[in-house]
């Protein structure tokens, strides 16, 4: 009986304005959630245990630098340039080894062994459990992380041609190797377990520690320029970085520059379409709240009876907040289903332009469209018990 007083003078087309505005402005959001979370993972394929904004820099190897000797090493001043660059956080030299390696690995009946080479850099640069990544003297094996494609030179290269058995990275993990290094007229063996495979570092690191170690007691003496530097930047997109590298002469490793920057623009793209989309809702809801408003005025003779009948204020308010938050569910229902449409479509899409595209779940659109229905509704029903004191 209340309802049937009060929805009287309900414009059924400003409700209807309100939904379908508010439906735009929800898929709009949730869609650019759902694309950046599916398609930034192709462009931006970090490793777990490496820091996100590095680049590695090396020097540009000419043919007249190598006829004249010229050295590629990172002198002591040109670190500290880099250091001293706006856009550098941190800076961290890859030291190598001084001293001969080689590794032996026997798994299922076959050996395996090559001559090979170790690099370090600064742990703080390597995102490994504490535990995982540490080295002190006499620890019975040494962590080690190797290029993923070194396993699938072996995989699809070594394996077939020789009728070997491919290996997992979980069975690599689960091997130890053996380490045979050698100088200053010492050799010694180590266990090496592996426990990270790097997509973008082209090199075999190991801890610090234990190349500060291994390079003391088995290397020269003479200190080795680096080749190689990692900077941690603060936007791979800053266009100071290029700049600094072509009048230097330096260049990045695996295209990180190029990757950064497409991951930049789609974050500043995907915001924008966010905003356009949060306006669109916020517009929309102001359109709810004009409409309730003056619902509630042309209805203010039939609620001041009511309040006078024994009604409360929250019992009188109660079929506007239950209209509302019905709208506003009803609203993310079909948002919900609608970004599953459309994902479906563009999804096929990206899986032909794009090798290996899989895409993420919309959980996390989800979360974001359930955060905006419940801050719409919450303020709607705060909104229209105030509305209803104000005019009683």
């Amino acid at each position: 009986m209340l309802w049937k007083l009060l929805k009287q003078h309900i414009s059924v087309a400003q409700l209807t304005g309100f939904f379908i505005a508010n439906l735009c402005g929800m898929v709009i959001v949730m869609l650019g959630v759902q694309f950046y979370n599916d398609v930034s993972p192709v462009f931006n394929e970090e490793d777990s245990f490496i820091k996100k904004d590095y680049v590695v820099v090396t020097k540009k190897v000419s043919t007249l630098g190598s006829i004249s000797g010229k050295n590629s090493a990172f002198s002591s001043y040109e670190v500290d340039n880099i250091k001293s660059q706006p856009f550098a956080v941190s800076v961290g030299k890859f030291q190598p080894a001084r001293f001969k390696v080689s590794a032996g690995l026997s798994f299922a009946g076959m050996s395996i062994s090559t001559a090979m080479f170790l690099e370090s850099v600064p742990d703080n640069f390597v995102d490994v459990k504490a535990d995982e990544w540490k080295y002190v003297e006499g620890q019975g094996e040494i962590p080690i992380i190797i290029p993923r494609n070194y396993l699938n030179l072996y995989n699809f290269g070594f394996a077939r041609s020789r009728n070997l058995p491919q290996l997992s990275e979980g069975m690599i993990g689960m091997v130890s190797l053996n380490l045979y290094i050698s100088g200053n007229g010492m050799r010694d063996m180590k266990k090496g377990r592996i426990v990270g495979f790097s997509n973008r570092l082209n090199t075999i690191l190991v801890p610090e520690d234990f190349m500060n170690a291994a390079n003391s007691k088995y290397g020269d003496s003479n200190e080795m320029e680096p080749s190689r530097v990692i900077i941690e930047v603060d936007n791979p997109a800053d266009e100071r970085i290029a700049h600094f590298f072509n009048d230097n002469g330096y260049e990045t490793e695996d295209n990180k520059l190029d990757a950064g920057k497409i991951t930049w623009f789609l974050k500043i793209a995907v915001g924008i379409v966010m905003a356009i989309g949060l306006v669109i809702s916020a517009l929309s809801f102001y359109i709810l709240l004009l409409s309730i408003y003056l619902l509630l005025q042309k209805n203010t003779d039939k609620l001041e009876n009511l309040i006078l009948m024994g009604y409360s204020t929250s019992r009188v308010a109660l079929p506007y907040q239950i209209l509302t938050v019905g709208i506003n569910f009803a609203v993310l229902l079909i948002a919900i289903m609608a970004l599953v449409i459309i994902r479906s479509l563009y999804s096929d899409v990206l899986a032909e332009i794009i090798t290996g595209f899989e895409g993420n779940g919309i959980i996390m659109s989800c979360t974001v469209g359930v955060a905006l229905f419940i801050f719409v509704s919450a303020y709607n029903i705060i909104a229209i018990r105030r509305k209803i004191n104000a005019i009683l």
